[in-house]
């Protein structure tokens, strides 16, 4: 098994949001769950309709980040952007 299954494989067995942050903070450090946070932040903003400049404006990033996330979202099939949808559904 790859390194990369392996680490997916955990993050499927954690079912626990209390018991998924703990894992987070221990893996990754304060920094890595910044950008992490701040690439979902982005693409939420995404999808809910703002323009990549607002988003850029807003989070005080550059435009090549978000075009990163925004390429994600277009991409056919994207689970980001599935996961966001149905988070805006709830």
């Amino acid at each position: 098994m790859k390194q990369r299954d392996k680490i997916v494989d955990v993050f499927c067995r954690i079912k626990d949001s209390a018991r998924m942050d703990r894992f987070l903070g221990e893996i990754l450090t304060d920094a890595e769950r910044h950008d992490l946070a701040l690439r979902w932040k982005l693409m939420e903003m995404l999808e809910n309709g703002m323009s990549q400049r607002e988003v850029a404006a807003r989070l005080g990033i550059s435009l090549c980040k978000i075009t990163r996330g925004s390429r994600v979202l277009k991409k056919r099939g994207s689970v980001c952007r599935t996961l966001i949808k149905s988070k805006n559904e709830e």
